[in-house]
């Protein structure tokens, strides 16, 4: 047995490491305490710097530290000169390099490289995009150098085409890069904008680029999605892009529409998107003369609404005999929107239809029509190939929906039906997609018919959307399906004459608010079981009608004469 090495038992291996473990727990604790202790006495020294420095190697998640760290170096700014200052930094991002190969993914040290380079006397750009390049080419969905990167390439001012390119090569590297894909969905806009035109009751001082992609781009990009996705059909990256490109950009700002009421003395507003009505800077002018009012959302529950109302004062506009001219003015965006009263009308209102915006659908050139048709034609035939593949699935629906929404509504809602078997998993959020566009699909309906009808029964919805669309809408027929509540976004439909919802699961009724013109109200078997689920009814002043036939509150002692006292405007109740 002489002569040969003494093999550890795991036990006393185990024990060496324990130990050596708590060796570097009690260097690295004393460390900390004596960094904190510097901190407390406000003590900014070289020695504080080699005391973060030593703790921030092995753990350059320490925010704390980095904190310190910057109080030090922006104390030695206060006694050194520029030069002196470049080196100390220039250090400063070598010692970054070696914490990021200890976590290249730590939070702390790129946020602190950022610090660091925006404070650097004389920074040198190629050599930051130069580590993000390698940092991605080690993991490219690296998210922190991404972000890193996309601060660099904007302060230092790399042409948006060279960051295209940029993207091209790790794209075609990595089909799956999906950093990539979403850094070219923000690139896109820049470099290939689509113009537009303005409408001509608008003013705007932002210029005629919009946040779309032209289309000669579009068509580019088709290719290039198409030809990834066919490679791997189940990868999701380029997927998403594809969605991305066939998806509608962030409107803009603007006055969609005024409404404006003889007998409620009341003008309605809506937005392209929720304002807070505090701060949203409005001005009415009425017959060329300021009027003084107060904005206020539809609802209480609301901060930020897209529909504001405001009460005129009494006898403004009440006498029909006269016409008026209103303009509401949205000073912060430099945007107003006129609308005549005429004689002899009631009411009166100037909107940009669901069509007009676009919210839907996009209008399609002849030549994109014909590529989209293309692109479906090959999506299908992929989907031939990988029937259970469920973004094949979603990607029919969404280029039928781009096509003609409402000329492909069968098939979509039969699509539908399998994206829930084949993705059982998310069968709800595909509920929730399949509802909204049921109800984009009406919305359009009820505008190439021209009527204020709005009608969507025994579809199994289970919620509501688009409600600022329908703020126009004097009927409103919800029976038939899975609702459990009217939302508090309900009380958008400010022009709301019936209200039919028969046959769901309301036990709730919050966005029946002050509606001024409500008259009629059916809500037969639904689970509406207490008086205090009905009482939003009883903010509708001119309530003349409520049926209540297969609810649970019926069966309750003396319903109906408490519901005259909740409802004294009521005439017509049935229970």
């Amino acid at each position: 047995m002489h002569g040969r090495v003494k093999v550890k038992t795991t036990a006393q291996q185990e024990e060496e490491k324990r130990k050596e473990r708590e060796k570097k727990l009690k260097i690295y604790v004393a460390a900390r305490d004596a960094c904190f202790s510097k901190r407390k006495e406000g003590v900014c020294d070289d020695e504080a710097l080699q005391l973060t420095q030593q703790l921030l190697s092995s753990n350059p998640d320490f925010a704390t530290l980095w904190n310190y760290r910057r109080e030090i170096l922006m104390h030695l700014e206060t006694v050194k000169d520029p030069d002196e200052m470049q080196k100390i930094y220039e250090a400063e991002l070598s010692f970054l390099e070696a914490c990021l190969k200890v976590n290249p993914k730590s939070y702390g040290s790129w946020h602190h490289r950022g610090w660091v380079s925006a404070r650097l006397p004389r920074p040198d750009w190629a050599r930051e995009l130069s580590l993000c390049d390698r940092c991605l080419s080690l993991d490219d969905r690296n998210f922190h150098c991404w972000d890193y990167r996309r601060m660099v390439v904007k302060v230092s001012g790399v042409p948006v085409d060279q960051e295209l390119e940029f993207s091209d090569r790790l794209i075609g590297s990595n089909f799956s890069n999906y950093s990539s894909w979403h850094y070219r969905s923000t690139l896109l806009p820049v470099l290939h904008p689509q113009t537009r035109q303005e409408p001509p009751h608008a003013s705007s001082p932002r210029g005629p680029q919009s946040h779309r992609v032209c289309e000669e781009q579009l068509l580019k990009e088709y290719e290039l999605v198409q030809n990834a996705f066919f490679t791997d059909p189940n990868d999701q990256s380029a997927w998403f892009y594809y969605r991305w490109l066939l998806g509608r950009a962030e409107r803009e700002e603007t006055i969609s529409c005024v409404y404006v009421s003889r007998e409620d003395e009341r003008v309605a507003v809506a937005f392209s998107r929720p304002i807070n009505a505090r701060c949203v800077g409005l001005l009415l002018v009425l017959d060329g003369q300021p009027l003084r009012v107060e904005w206020r959302s539809v609802h209480p529950r609301f901060r930020h609404s897209p529909v504001l109302i405001c009460d005129l004062p009494p006898g403004t506009i009440n006498d029909v005999t006269n016409e008026h001219n209103l303009t509401v003015h949205w000073t912060g965006n430099h945007t107003h929107r006129d609308c005549a009263l005429y004689t002899g009308r009631v009411e009166s209102w100037c909107r940009d239809t669901a069509t007009d915006q676009e919210l839907f659908r996009s209008e399609l050139s002849v030549e994109k029509t014909s590529v989209l048709q293309s692109e479906l034609q090959s999506v299908k035939q992929l989907q031939e190939l990988e029937p259970l593949n469920k973004w094949c699935l979603l990607t029919i629906i969404l280029l039928m929906r781009a096509l003609d929404p409402l000329g492909y509504e069968k098939e979509t809602l039969a699509h539908f039906q399998t994206l829930k078997e084949v993705d059982s998993m998310r069968s709800e959020y595909y509920s929730d997609l399949c509802c909204k566009f049921m109800i984009e699909n009406t919305i359009l309906k009820m505008e190439y018919a021209e009527v204020r009808v709005f009608s969507i029964t025994d579809r199994n919805l289970t919620s509501l959307c688009h409600l600022d669309q329908l703020l126009l809408v004097t009927h409103i027929n919800l029976s038939s399906n899975r609702l459990q509540r009217l939302p508090p976004q309900f009380a958008m439909l400010q022009c709301l004459e019936v209200l039919e919802a028969d046959n769901n699961f309301l036990e709730n009724l919050e966005g029946v608010y002050h509606l001024p013109r409500l008259q009629e109200v059916s809500l037969k078997n639904n689970k509406i079981s207490t008086l205090t689920d009905l009482q939003p009814l009883a903010s509708c002043p001119e309530l003349k009608r409520l049926d209540l036939r297969g609810n649970p509150v019926t069966q309750a002692a003396s319903v109906e004469s408490d519901l005259a006292e909740l409802l004294p405007s009521v005439t017509d109740l049935l229970l």
